[in-house]
C-alpha cells in the first residue's frame, strides 16, 4: 500500500515555523515527507532538513518524496527522543526549527496488517517501529486487570474502563485475544447498549489507550520536550501538532514552565530563585484547523498546534 498521509495544520506551521533560507531545521515525525516537503522548498542550497521517524514504510516514502532536494535532506530512522543523539552523530549543535506531528498516521490505520483500526479484523499488532517485539496482542493478554483498567482510563479517558478491563481478562481466560475483531466485540459487550448507539466507535478510546502504552508514546514526549527546546538556537521555533488532550496538556505546561521556570512564592516581591525561562509561548492559544480543512480532513479534527520560540 502507498504511503498517503494528509499533514495537518500544513501552511499554518509552516508559517509558524518561520523558515530561514539557510537554516537548519529537524522533523521528528517525518511520516510521509508532507510538512518536510513544504519546508525544503523554501530552503536554499545552504539550508538543511533532517527528518526522523522509527517507522520504516515512512522512511521509505518520505526518501522518494524528498529526493529531488538532494544533499539538503538527511533521514534517519530513529525515535524523536534520540534527537540530540541523532543531531551530535550529524555534527549538529542547535537547529533553528524543530516539528512534531504526533499521533499515528492515515497510512498506518489504513494498512490492515499494522493493526491500529478498529474498523477491520486483523491481528493485534500496533507498533509504530515493527523492530519492536512487544505487540498490542502482548498487552491484551499480559497485562493484570488493573494495568489493563489504568491505562484505558488514562490513555483512553473511558468511563467504561473498569468494565472493559473485567470483560477483557474474563475473556482471554477463555481464548487467547488473538484480533481486533475479537477485541472489539469484547468491548462492545463491555459498554451500555445505549452508549453505542448513541456515542462514537465503543472501541476507539481503548485501541487508542492501548496505542499510547506500547509505543510509550506520552512518556517519550514528556522527556524530549525541554531537550528539544534546549537544540534551539536563538530565534528558533518548536512547533508541536497534538491530536490527544494528554498531549496538548503536556506540550501546553511544558511551554508555560520554560517560558516562567520561576518558582518563587507569589507574595516575593523579586524573584530569588534564579531561574530564566528559556523563551516564549508564541501560541496563547492552540491554533486549529480551519472549517476548509476540517470538511477536507476529518483526521484534524482534534489537532492543536503550539509553537514555542527560543530567546
Amino acid at each position: 500500500m502507498k504511503f498517503s498521509h494528509k499533514s495537518v495544520l500544513l501552511e499554518e506551521t509552516i508559517e509558524y515555523l518561520n523558515v530561514k533560507p539557510d537554516g537548519i531545521y529537524v522533523d521528528g515525525t517525518l511520516g510521509g515527507g508532507g510538512h518536510a516537503f513544504a519546508v525544503c522548498n523554501r530552503l536554499s542550497d545552504r539550508g538543511r532538513y533532517i527528518g526522523i521517524d522509527q517507522d520504516a514504510a515512512a522512511i521509505e516514502a518520505a526518501s522518494e518524496r524528498l529526493a529531488p532536494f538532494g544533499d539538503r535532506v538527511t533521514i534517519v530512522r530513529n525515535n524523536y527522543e534520540n534527537m540530540d543523539t541523532v543531531l551530535r552523530d550529524l555534527g549538529v549543535h542547535a537547529v533553528d526549527g524543530i516539528l512534531l506531528d504526533l499521533g499515528v498516521s492515515s497510512y498506518q490505520l489504513d494498512t490492515l496488517e499494522r493493526g491500529f483500526s478498529y474498523k477491520e479484523d486483523t491481528v493485534l499488532d500496533m507498533r509504530m517501529d515493527q523492530r519492536q517485539t512487544v505487540t498490542a496482542k502482548d498487552i491484551v493478554n499480559g497485562y493484570s486487570e488493573g494495568d489493563l483498567f489504568r491505562i484505558i482510563r488514562d490513555y483512553g479517558e473511558d468511563r467504561f474502563a473498569q468494565n472493559i478491563a473485567r470483560h477483557i481478562v474474563a475473556a482471554r481466560q477463555k481464548e487467547e485475544i488473538r484480533t481486533t475483531g475479537q477485541l472489539v466485540e469484547i468491548i462492545k459487550a463491555a459498554v451500555p447498549a445505549k452508549v453505542r448507539m448513541t456515542g462514537g466507535h465503543p472501541a476507539k478510546k481503548t485501541f487508542q489507550a492501548i496505542r499510547i502504552e506500547l509505543n510509550h508514546e506520552l512518556d517519550v514526549l514528556n522527556r524530549s520536550l525541554d531537550r528539544m527546546i534546549d537544540l534551539l538556537n536563538p530565534g528558533g521555533r518548536l512547533c508541536i501538532i497534538t491530536f490527544h488532550s494528554l498531549e496538548d496538556r503536556m506540550v501546553k505546561t511544558s511551554f508555560r514552565k520554560n517560558e516562567n521556570p520561576c518558582i518563587c512564592p507569589p507574595s516575593f516581591p523579586v524573584c530569588v530563585c534564579g531561574r530564566v525561562g528559556k523563551g516564549k509561548v508564541i501560541t496563547k492559544k492552540p491554533v486549529l484547523p480551519s472549517e476548509e480543512e476540517l470538511s477536507d480532513n476529518k483526521r484534524a479534527k482534534s489537532a492543536k498546534l503550539r509553537v514555542f520560540e527560543r530567546v
